[in-house]
């Protein structure tokens, strides 16, 4: 059965308008018109964005549900993956966001839109602290893409973090998956969003 259902996850200070999202919303229209697709807006508090993540899911077939997440977002699909046995696709997935925002601690504007403002509570940390899995249950539950030119996060911790998951890793690249042809590639596949040909 092809997955039917379809949860996406923006990263931190991104938006359901980021690069990565419209592209997969674009192949959908084109590829796969019938599956549900959702990318929410996601709140700054992590308890409250991954609140909304399960209220959002709620009434979805759990088999026919998929998760994808964006570095933060990845973060994200991990806690929901391992809460709720899906499978995920991850692109350059947050490993340690509690140690890495602890910085953004403060009022942030929103990448698409710059007029759109936030404040990053200190409690936030605590927040990313609390959900964070000790370890991942099954590994292969898991289809990271990692860029070794990620310049925002290192590409081996995610590697460290996802050991004994199938993954793409792309030699150089970005943070942002600039050439986002491969890891969209990628997701099909892992996902198993089209049926086999022949």
């Amino acid at each position: 059965m092809l997955p039917s259902h379809l949860l996406y996850l923006h990263g931190f200070r991104s938006s359901p308008q980021s690069a990565k999202a419209r592209a997969v919303a674009a192949w959908r229209d084109v590829h796969r018109p019938d599956l549900r697709l959702c990318c929410p807006q996601l709140p700054p508090s992590p308890r409250e964005a991954i609140a909304l993540a399960l209220d959002l899911v709620r009434d979805w077939p759990l088999e026919g549900t998929v998760l994808v997440g964006s570095s933060l977002g990845g973060f994200y699909a991990t806690v929901l993956a391992e809460r709720l046995g899906r499978p995920a696709v991850l692109f350059n997935p947050a490993v340690n966001p509690a140690r890495d925002l602890a910085r953004h601690i403060g009022e942030q504007t929103a990448w698409h839109n710059p007029l759109d403002r936030f404040y990053f509570r200190e409690e936030f940390i605590g927040e990313l602290q609390t959900m964070t899995p000790a370890q991942l249950s099954r590994p292969e539950r898991y289809f990271p893409v990692i860029a070794t030119g990620d310049e925002v996060l290192d590409w081996r911790e995610m590697a460290a973090r996802y050991a004994g998951a199938p993954r793409l890793l792309i030699e150089g690249s970005d943070h942002a998956l600039s050439d986002f042809e491969a890891p969209l590639a990628y997701m099909v596949r892992s996902l198993q969003l089209l049926e086999p040909a022949g």
